[in-house]
């Protein structure tokens, strides 16, 4: 065990930096997406900046729909790259290909989920657009005193 040194930062603080429960970040450790890098004499897990990097990376890969399983092969593709290139004795070339192409992999899937989301955000603005036409219309027709709810000239869709 280790003691807290600057290096390093408590789970709390760690939850508060990136924006996750301390429950999520205990989940993602629970499932083995991510290791704490040390425990403090108490037992209180302590993180390094690498570790605080892995969490961001999950976090970012939520929103896209990635699940566990996907996050857990991104994050394995991502370490055999790593120790490629700080470990002479590292991976076989093989090994790093196979990796390399699993993260190409994850580069065009996340891309794709990007347009689709892209895709659902403008039918979303759009919506809302045709929502504060309505609004607009429904404002004027009440100030005009005119009755514009059976008019059946409604703005939306």
């Amino acid at each position: 065990m280790r003691a807290l040194g600057l290096q390093h930062k408590q789970i709390g603080e760690v939850a508060e930096r990136i924006g996750l429960s301390l429950r999520t970040i205990r989940y993602y450790e629970e499932v083995g997406l991510v290791t704490p890098s040390a425990r403090s004499q108490g037992g209180f897990r302590l993180y390094t900046e690498s570790d605080i990097a892995r969490l961001q990376l999950i976090k970012r890969m939520k929103p896209l729909g990635f699940a566990l399983d996907e996050m857990r092969s991104l994050l394995d593709a991502l370490d055999t790259l790593d120790a490629a290139g700080t470990d002479r004795e590292g991976p076989d070339g093989a090994s790093r290909g196979a990796a390399l192409e699993r993260l190409s992999m994850f580069e065009t899937a996340a891309e794709e989920r990007c347009v689709a989301l892209r895709d659902q955000l403008a039918m979303a603005e759009e919506f809302a657009d045709n929502l504060r036409g309505e609004v607009r219309r429904q404002q004027r027709g009440i100030r005009s005193g005119r009755d514009v709810s059976h008019s059946g000239r409604s703005t939306l869709p």
